[in-house]
């Protein structure tokens, strides 16, 4: 084992070190006191984020498996952020919790999963990789031991992601029989639109990423997942799963399948159209504000994939900025709901009426956030989603491209009535038993401090969105 390979796999060799320290101390029982193993792991988890900034290098590992580059160690640095910031949020419920260590070898190992799928230059990497990522998922959804619903959220989970992996690799089958390989390099040259078996194998592995991505018409699973589950966790379904399938289905799109580009482009087409159509019609019915963020993310979803459709490295980088944009938004929305649900146990949108009266820096987290998620300046949330129009609106001379924008940028102004109902119902409705002062830990403001200040410093700070665009020039 050289010092290139170690600097090239830094990051799983990291997770796998914190995931074999968490059970030494499990096994040892050398912390009784969760808040101590919490603020252990939290530290391990901030050094892990840290070394993400630095040594980053082009390599490869395990022959044709495994590559790494600038935007794929930048792609990774995102996750792993976003799996800090939740775990800060966490903290209230998990040092109450009788299973943290569990918890957190499962969490860690589906992030492990993630990274190993990113780097994927194989599809069998990647199947096993994915596999990895999604099956631990169902065992932290059900972490809300004796509750009916989050038993229910595992159930209907498990069922769907093993749906949509046995699709996927349906398709694998297809894409291999046709081509005698899984490697992506050796892959390139023999797809072809002519063939009707990878035409059909492209089809089934698409709609694997659909299924993984939420996507409508595939998405019907999303909000009774997320309602089940415990919030910790449906903040990383929402941010760091999706974040990692995006990431993942960027390399599958433009350089395994760029010679079908016209037909993921139409059937992108479609999507995008559901997706946001749907996520924002849907989002407006609910009372839940896990259900609520659920649909929120199915057309955020949408976005993304308006991004993608440009088919260049103008998409890739608007994609990459967002998913950073949307990390602290996202995760802003869910670490105030976090909180309140902690303490409280109260989850309804009703429930925040008169909210500012009580909790003036929670409310003005959850409004930022929200400000963000919908578009409105001068967060970065515009511009992130400035540039994914920007970048839709440049995908060559298609004739439905416009129609797209167009419907994209409508969805816009419906989603600001819903963003902002949750806005009105904190600052200008009644409520004469407001949520009572919810007495946050350090953690948890610390990770809400920093989740506002990337809103409000990213869009801003013109030097990331430049070094997105170099890292992918590259």
């Amino acid at each position: 084992m050289n010092l290139d390979f170690i600097i090239a796999m830094k990051s799983e060799m990291m997770l796998t070190c914190i995931i074999f320290i968490i059970l030494f101390l499990k096994v040892m029982d050398s912390l009784k006191n969760n808040t101590a193993l919490l603020n252990v792991i939290n530290l391990l988890l901030l050094v892990q984020c840290l070394s993400g900034f630095f040594m980053n290098q082009e390599g490869t590992a395990f022959g044709t498996l495994y590559h790494t580059n600038a935007l794929i160690a930048f792609e990774k640095s995102i996750l792993n952020i976003g799996t800090l910031l939740i775990s800060l949020q966490a903290f209230d419920w998990m040092k109450k919790h009788e299973h943290v260590a569990e918890f957190y070898i499962l969490l860690l190992t589906t992030l492990l999963g993630m990274d190993f799928m990113i780097s994927s230059s194989n599809l069998l990497m990647f199947y096993l990789s994915l596999e990895l990522s999604t099956i631990p998922l169902a065992a932290l959804a059900n972490m809300d031991l004796g509750k009916y619903k989050s038993s229910e959220s595992a159930l209907k989970m498990i069922l769907s992601s093993a749906f949509a992996s046995g699709i996927m690799l349906f398709g694998i089958s297809m894409l291999y029989g046709t081509t005698g390989t899984l490697n992506f390099n050796e892959m390139i040259p023999h797809i072809a639109l002519s063939n009707g078996l990878q035409l059909f194998g492209f089809i089934l592995f698409f709609t694997g990423f659909a299924f993984k991505l939420s996507a409508v018409p595939f998405h019907l699973w999303t909000a009774d997942v997320y309602e089940g589950a415990p919030i910790a966790v449906t903040s990383y379904l929402s941010v760091i799963s999706k974040g990692s399938i995006v990431f993942i289905f960027i390399t599958i799109l433009y350089t395994l399948f760029r010679n079908y580009e016209s037909v993921w482009y139409d059937m992108l087409a479609i999507v995008i159209v559901l997706s946001i159509t749907v996520g924002n019609l849907f989002a407006i019915r609910q009372n839940n504000i896990k259900r609520f963020l659920a649909f929120s993310s199915i057309a955020q979803v949408g976005y993304i994939l308006l991004g993608l459709s440009s088919g260049n490295n103008m998409g890739t980088a608007a994609a990459v900025y967002f998913l950073l944009v949307y990390t602290f938004s996202n995760l802003g929305a869910f670490g105030v709901a976090t909180a309140i649900a902690s303490q409280t146990g109260k989850e309804d949108i009703h429930d925040y009426k008169g909210m500012y009266t009580t909790n003036p820096f929670m409310s003005w987290v959850i409004t930022l956030s929200l400000f963000s998620l919908a578009g409105i300046p001068p967060t970065a949330g515009f511009f992130g989603k400035m540039f994914l129009v920007m970048a839709g609106a440049g995908a060559g001379n298609r004739t439905g491209n416009y129609f797209i924008v167009i419907v994209a940028s409508l969805n816009m102004v419906v989603s600001l009535y819903y963003y902002l109902r949750i806005v009105k119902a904190i600052f200008f409705d009644k409520n004469e038993e407001p949520i009572a002062k919810v007495e946050g830990s350090r953690p948890l403001r610390m990770a809400l401090l920093v989740c506002v200040a990337g809103i409000l410093v990213i869009g801003f700070a013109s030097g990331i969105s430049d070094y997105i665009n170099s890292i992918i020039a590259k």
